[in-house]
């Protein structure tokens, strides 16, 4: 496959990008709207004019046009063809590239056996849930042996479940093609099952690089302000209770978690992933802690920090200006906050 190398590439947002992605690697490119990821994208595929140089396997390809890199891109919008079967959609490539009818069918019974696609191979675009469409594009994208995989927010319109379910079904995809990949998405929660490494771009440049753990623990400050600075709880008891579960103390609170098998020692939330009520919430007493608003910041004209305290934690959580609207809370106001459990991150006492 290929390594890539930027070396001091820039174009519209990107001034002077520098970004190293070993071979084999999968690469999640992650953030805000406007942070030039889909450029860099562009450039790497060749489908742009750009400052600066790009190597693959050590060598410039700056000369090299689109259909000579060796790249397989999949965009944000899908563009099957609505009159081709699936086969065909995915066989257009290879035939507009003049390989034989031996070497399509090999390469459709591989591609489809691997996307799972045997049995549609015959439907059209119309005829597909939007799961089915993105594996067709995916195959598509592979169908000419890319030495590359550019993925520009592959599951953003797809729900959370099947999103969920696509990315460990590509993962395992990628790790046995061993295709250098760049995924590109503006959901931190897409990163942990995928990358290998992180980069965070923000504004055009690269911000921080790193592992899901180094990015999400210890982001840099230019990325706090993107992922948010999380709320970091001690864990002063812990007690499995089977089937995956744990119960954890942090201070005067107790919460579920999906535990591992290990001794927890610190629980990990972002301030958005914290649902805040002034009244309490309905369903079961799970991960649900009364405290009082002891301070309200209004980060932008969109975005609201709450500070919540019980008597031992203090918690931040990240509303929309709309949602705080709506609810009108005040200093001093006692609300109720919820903790999912999926969304509980946490550092084992092995790993800490």
């Amino acid at each position: 496959m290929a390594s890539i190398r930027l070396e001091n590439v820039s174009k519209y947002v990107c001034k002077k990008v520098n970004l190293k992605i070993n071979d084999q690697e999968l690469i999640v490119l992650l953030g805000p709207n406007g942070a030039g990821k889909t450029t860099l994208l562009n450039i790497i595929a060749g489908l742009i004019d750009y400052e600066g140089s790009v190597f693959f396997n050590g060598e410039k390809v700056d000369h090299l046009p689109p259909q000579q890199r060796r790249v397989g891109y999949l965009f944000q919008e899908l563009n099957l063809f609505p009159h081709l079967t699936v086969e065909d959609n995915i066989a257009y490539g290879l035939r507009a590239r003049n390989h034989s009818s031996e070497e399509i069918k090999k390469r459709m019974d591989e591609l489809t056996k691997i996307m799972k696609l045997e049995a549609i191979v015959h439907y059209y675009p119309k005829e597909l849930s939007g799961g089915e469409k993105q594996r067709v594009a995916l195959a598509r994208a592979l169908a000419n042996y890319p030495q590359i995989l550019l993925l520009d927010e592959p599951m953003n319109s797809l729900d959370y479940q099947t999103s969920k379910h696509l990315r460990t079904e590509f993962r395992m995809m990628q790790r046995r093609l061993g295709i250098t990949t760049i995924y590109v998405t503006h959901n931190f929660y897409e990163t942990e099952e995928m990358a290998d490494r992180i980069v965070v771009l923000n504004g055009g440049k690269v911000e921080q690089i790193g592992s899901y753990q180094e990015i999400f623990f210890h982001p840099k400050e230019a990325v706090n302000n993107f992922i948010g600075s999380p709320n970091i709880l001690k864990c002063a008891a812990y007690r499995e209770l089977g089937l995956g579960l744990a119960e954890v103390r942090c201070g005067d609170i107790s919460l579920l978690v999906f535990g591992e098998g290990k001794r927890i020692s610190e629980i990990v939330i972002l301030p958005e992933d914290i649902y805040l009520s002034n009244s309490r919430p309905p369903g079961p007493d799970i991960n649900r802690i009364k405290g009082r608003l002891v301070k309200i910041e209004e980060l932008s004209s969109s975005m609201v920090y709450c500070t919540v305290n019980t008597r031992e934690v203090s918690l931040k959580v990240k509303l929309s200006k709309e949602v705080f609207d709506s609810m009108r809370p005040k200093v001093d106001d006692e609300v109720w906050l919820i903790l999912a459990p999926r969304k509980l991150k946490f550092i084992t006492e092995n790993n800490s």
